[in-house]
């Protein structure tokens, strides 16, 4: 059906209009995908509906570093063979996800939700920066020296003003603090950077220099 010809059903019209309204797709797209959704049986259709819909009334975030769980604790929190000693500190779940894939960080995260963004209405208090700092304040009254904190956020403007914002609030506790080597480019995000080059950039990270 040509792009702005009247619909033949008010139910496709809403279909469409609903899976237009997700980020990248168009309404050409959306067309194809609620035809698509169509031709299937029944069964399945209500199990991908039932699934999206489970998705955003029974998701959690982790009450310890905000990361997305089925339950109060998420499992990386929860796993007592993992560093405890280090917290990455990452923009959003799918940084973690990213990090995880490269097999070459065994610590825990902490998901700030954001970054300081003045230009998007984005402040230190819309992030999850306060709880980052309960954790610090922990992290080196059990462990000490061995304590570190890797701050692994993108490296445009935004990402090294949220990391400075970060670093002066836990610097007295003493704490060492880190940065991924330079091994991604300026800006690069870090959900689209290779698994080996993210993972090097990690093992190898270095000192932090506000």
């Amino acid at each position: 059906m040509p792009y702005g010809e009247k619909y033949p059903s008010a139910l496709l019209e809403n279909a469409v209009d609903a899976i237009s309204s997700l980020p990248g797709v168009g309404k050409r797209s959306a067309m194809r995908l609620a035809l698509h959704l169509l031709r299937q049986p029944v069964e399945n259709v209500r199990h991908f509906t039932e699934a999206i819909s489970n998705l955003r009334e029974g998701t959690r975030y982790c009450r310890i570093c905000s990361m997305i769980s089925d339950d109060e604790t998420c499992s990386i929190c929860s796993d007592r063979s993992r560093d405890r000693r280090t917290i990455c500190v990452v923009e959003s779940v799918r940084d973690v996800m990213s990090i995880e894939n490269t097999g070459q960080y065994h610590g825990l995260y902490h998901v700030l939700g954001g970054i300081i963004s003045p230009i998007n209405g984005v402040g230190p208090s819309d992030l999850t920066i306060d709880g980052l700092t309960e954790r610090v304040r922990a992290l080196v009254s059990e462990n000490g020296e061995g304590a570190e904190v890797i701050l692994a956020l993108n490296g445009d403007v935004e990402g090294e003003t949220t990391a400075f914002y970060i670093y002066r609030r836990i610097a007295p506790f003493g704490v060492k603090v880190s940065v991924p080597a330079r091994g991604l480019g300026f800006g690069e995000d870090l959900e689209y950077a290779d698994e080996l080059t993210l993972g090097r950039s990690i093992v190898n990270r270095q000192v932090f220099t506000p």
